[in-house]
């Protein structure tokens, strides 16, 4: 569950990106976050990630209150949540296999469970015959499929899709959104922040929308 209580988040530029927002998402919900480049949707996606901290209000995320969560708390607090990015940020000297396992040795995950786990997850983003490729052997849309599975690789409760679409043709970027409406189906929040209006009509679901830092 994902809470916003009177968030209001100003930065030391004396810019406030967010003035004031309240805003829930249930646990399962798919949730489309959209707005104008400078709306405030970056400020939000590091307010659930604890990459900061509100200046004013309550953020509660996954049972964390991000608004006095300490420094030891935040790995755990990251640990149910997923972040798929734009430009993928996969480790391009690593097979599939292994920025994969990078990610469960980071949590701690023992062998045992990666072995488990990587196959079970390729399958499920459709990339079970691409284990040792590297990130440069696959096309776009592919490694975005890699970014997926890394995101949910340790079984996070939510994932935050930012523009996970960006890079891609309207083809692919069709495919990703299926799969990550396929990923809801299976429990996991979803949250999908994206400027592609085309996109949000295909899908039919709940629409947030932000406008200089207010909820419109």
């Amino acid at each position: 569950m994902i809470e916003f209580t009177n968030v209001v988040k100003a930065y030391n530029t004396g810019n406030k990106a967010l003035k004031g927002i309240s805003m829930h998402i249930d646990d399962g919900e798919f949730v489309f976050l959209v707005g104008p480049s400078g709306s405030g949707k970056s400020t939000i996606i590091k307010l659930i990630t604890g990459e900061i901290q509100p200046t004013e209000g309550n953020v509660l995320v996954n049972e964390f209150h991000l608004e006095s969560i300490r420094s030891r708390e935040i790995p755990y607090l990251r640990r149910t949540v997923g972040v798929v990015f734009q430009d993928f940020r996969l480790i391009e000297k690593k097979t599939v296999y292994e920025n994969l396992s990078f990610a469960m040795r980071a949590v701690g995950s023992s062998p045992r469970e990666i072995k488990k786990r990587i196959p079970y997850v390729l399958e499920l983003v459709g990339l079970e015959e691409k284990t040792d490729r590297y990130p440069n052997e696959l096309s776009g849309g592919e490694q975005q499929r890699v970014a997926i599975a890394r995101a949910l690789i340790n079984n996070p409760s939510t994932i935050i899709a930012d523009e996970p679409t960006g890079n891609l043709d309207p083809a692919r970027s069709l495919e990703i959104m299926r799969l990550l409406e396929r990923i809801n189906h299976l429990g996991t929040t979803m949250v999908v922040v994206t400027h592609e209006k085309d996109l949000v009509n295909q899908f039919k679901k709940r629409v947030v929308t932000l406008e200089q830092g207010i909820i419109t």
